[in-house]
C-alpha cells in the first residue's frame, strides 16, 4: 500500500496550478458557454492506455479548490495497475467548477501516473536481479515531493530528497577538496552518526582509493559500462552498497542490473518519461 501525501503538502501545488490557469480573468470559455454553472453534472476520469496510477489526490484537490461542492469518488488507488478504458474516478457537482479544474487535475494525474508507469516497467525488468530502482534529484523545482511519491507508487524507491539528508561527494567536490581521500576524511568528520556518506567514482582506481580511505557507505558508480560495473561490485565485495548511475534507460537497465549492483538510479524517471493518457468524459 502506498501512503498518500497529506493534503497540506499537496494543496499549495494545486492552488498554484489553478491560479496559473485562471490567470487574471478566470475561465472565459466556461463563463461564456455554460449558462447555468451551478447545475449539477457528472463526469468520469478514464484511462486511455494501460498504466499505473499516481496523483489521484492532486486531481481531487483540483476540483475541490474550484468548488467544495464537487464530489470526487475514486474507483482505484494510487499504485494500482489499470488497463485502457478503466474508470479511475467519478466527479459530480457544479459544471463550472468541474470544467475549470479539469486541466490542472489531469496534468498532475497524467504526469505522475506516467512516472509511476515507467517506474513499474523498470522494476519488472530488473526483478530477476538484486538491484532496486531509485530516482534522483533531477526533478522539476517545486514538484520533487510528488514526483518522488509517484516513483514509490510505481514500486521504486527514493534517493536523496535534498542536499540535507545525506552526503554525496561528487566529482566537483573531489576536485575542489584536492582529492578523494581529503574529501572523504572531511565528510566523515562532519557527518553525524545518522548521516550516510556516498562517494561518486568514475574509475576502478578511484573506487579502490575510496575503499582504502574508509568510511564510505555507498559507492556511486558513474557512467561505468557493464563489464566495469561487474569488476566494481567484485572489488567492493559487500563492504558498501553499490549504485549504478549515469545515462541509464529502459534499453540499458537490464544489462546494468546483471552486473550485480544494489541500486540503479535514473534521472530519466522524472525528467524524460511520457505522461499517461487520461481523460475526463462527460456522463449524460
Amino acid at each position: 500500500m502506498i501512503h498518500s501525501l497529506p493534503d497540506i503538502m499537496l494543496e499549495p501545488l494545486v492552488r498554484a496550478g489553478l491560479l496559473e490557469d485562471l490567470g487574471r480573468a478566470g475561465d472565459l470559455t466556461t463563463d461564456a458557454v455554460i449558462v447555468d454553472g451551478d447545475a449539477g453534472v457528472s463526469a468520469v476520469l478514464a484511462a486511455r492506455q494501460d498504466g499505473v496510477i499516481a496523483g489521484l489526490d492532486m486531481a481531487r484537490l483540483s476540483f475541490a479548490l474550484m468548488d467544495p461542492r464537487i464530489v470526487f469518488e475514486p474507483h482505484v488507488r494510487d499504485g494500482d495497475v489499470v488497463t485502457r478504458g478503466a474508470r479511475l474516478a467519478t466527479v459530480r457537482g457544479p459544471a463550472r467548477g468541474i470544467l475549470s479544474g479539469e486541466r490542472v487535475g489531469l496534468n498532475f494525474l497524467s504526469h505522475l501516473s506516467g512516472i509511476a508507469t515507467a517506474t513499474a516497467q523498470l522494476v519488472e525488468l530488473v526483478r530477476p536481479y538484486r538491484a532496486s530502482i531509485t530516482c534522483t534529484r533531477k526533478t522539476m523545482p517545486g514538484l520533487r515531493a510528488i514526483q518522488k511519491y509517484a516513483v514509490r507508487a510505481g514500486g521504486g524507491s527514493n534517493h536523496r530528497f535534498g542536499l540535507d539528508d545525506a552526503i554525496l561527494i561528487k566529482d566537483n567536490h573531489i576536485a575542489f577538496a584536492g582529492g578523494i581521500t581529503a574529501a572523504v576524511d572531511r565528510a566523515r568528520r562532519a557527518a553525524g552518526h545518522l548521516v550516510r556518506i556516498e562517494l561518486e567514482v568514475d574509475t576502478l582506481a578511484q573506487l579502490r582509493e575510496g575503499l582504502e580511505t574508509g568510511g564510505v557507505d555507498v559507492f556511486l558508480l558513474d557512467n561505468m559500462p557493464p563489464d566495469m560495473l561487474r569488476e566494481a561490485v567484485r572489488t567492493v565485495d559487500g563492504r558498501a552498497l553499490t549504485e549504478a548511475s549515469g545515462g541509464i534507460t529502459p534499453h540499458t537497465v537490464t544489462a546494468v542490473a546483471q552486473a550485480g549492483v544494489d541500486l540503479i538510479s535514473l534521472g530519466w524517471l522524472t525528467h524524460t518519461v511520457r505522461v499517461m493518457d487520461i481523460g475526463l468524459d462527460y456522463l449524460p
